[in-house]
């Protein structure tokens, strides 16, 4: 992976890990994630229009196409995690969701879309994938299986978990698509897929105005901060994959999970310190072993 490319995954990282300790203050559903999306349209409306101006008019059914994909899968994504995290815990749901996504992305490119990675880069995303799952508690996780109850919250976890890392990885295939081979602007491809994202998202803010607006007083902050840092930590991981493969980029995004694991863990709260300080430690090899793989 060349040295930019790696700078700007580790920039990214630290961004991402930064608003999701925003959003998870705020504590909001649906409607947090529209009023996000909201402040990221109207934030970002002159350099995204500018961009799009000069762009879009020359886009095809093909470039909508895949805009349009991207936006969907973005909001199944987030509704899917929300799910999870309402029918199980956030230990469980969280690491297989980001462990599980960068996995996949990475195996799509390598098999369909022709991408090569060296014996050592196979191990950076094993080494990723393992960091991920000690940084959000490890094997304890699995001793709280000895409660039927517990148990029954673990599978559901598993389920939506896997099905979050599925569309993590689905909506990563395709914005990399977008900018490595129909060359679309990265900046675009988040802003104008965010339309998408407000289309679908803005019914569960106007079906109750009224409980909306007094979301929106407790949650304002919290979502300009998401809604004004989060697109850029997005925008650099795909400028990221225009000059490295996708199977280095995807996994190498879960230095965020290093991040947060190194800002106290406030992204998961549980979960043993020792083992989410060696999570950060494998993560930090993996990347490593990516970036010279």
């Amino acid at each position: 992976m060349p040295a930019s490319a790696l700078a700007l995954v580790i920039f990214a990282g630290l961004i991402h890990a930064s608003w999701n300790i925003a959003a998870k203050k705020a504590g909001g559903d649906a409607r947090f994630a529209c009023f996000t999306a909201l402040v990221m349209m109207v934030f970002w409306a002159p350099l995204g229009l500018w961009l799009g101006w000069q762009q879009v008019p020359s886009w095809g059914l093909t470039e909508w196409g895949f805009i349009t994909v991207s936006g969907i899968l973005h909001v199944l994504y987030y509704v899917v995690l929300l799910r999870g995290y309402r029918k199980a815990d956030l230990t469980v749901v969280y690491p297989l969701a980001r462990g599980s996504g960068p996995l996949l992305s990475s195996l799509v490119a390598i098999l369909f879309l022709g991408e090569q990675i060296s014996a050592l880069g196979g191990l950076g995303i094993v080494a990723v994938v393992g960091g991920v799952f000690l940084v959000a508690g490890g094997p304890g996780l699995f001793r709280q299986a000895q409660d039927p109850h517990k148990r029954a919250r673990i599978r559901k976890g598993m389920v939506y978990g896997l099905l979050t890392g599925v569309f993590i990885a689905s909506y990563t295939v395709v914005d990399g698509y977008s900018v490595k081979v129909l060359l679309l602007s990265p900046i675009l491809v988040d802003y104008i897929a965010n339309f998408v994202r407000v289309a679908f998202l803005l019914p569960s803010v106007v079906r109750d105005l009224p409980a909306a607006r007094l979301l929106w007083v407790s949650q304002w902050k919290y979502a300009a901060i998401v809604g004004l840092i989060s697109p850029i930590s997005y925008v650099l991981v795909l400028y990221a994959m225009q000059v490295a493969p996708m199977s280095h980029v995807a996994p190498a995004r879960e230095v965020s999970m290093l991040f947060a694991a190194l800002l106290g863990g406030h992204l998961l709260g549980e979960g043993d310190r020792v083992a989410r300080l060696l999570g950060a430690a494998c993560i930090a090899i993996g990347v490593m072993a990516l970036a010279l793989g």
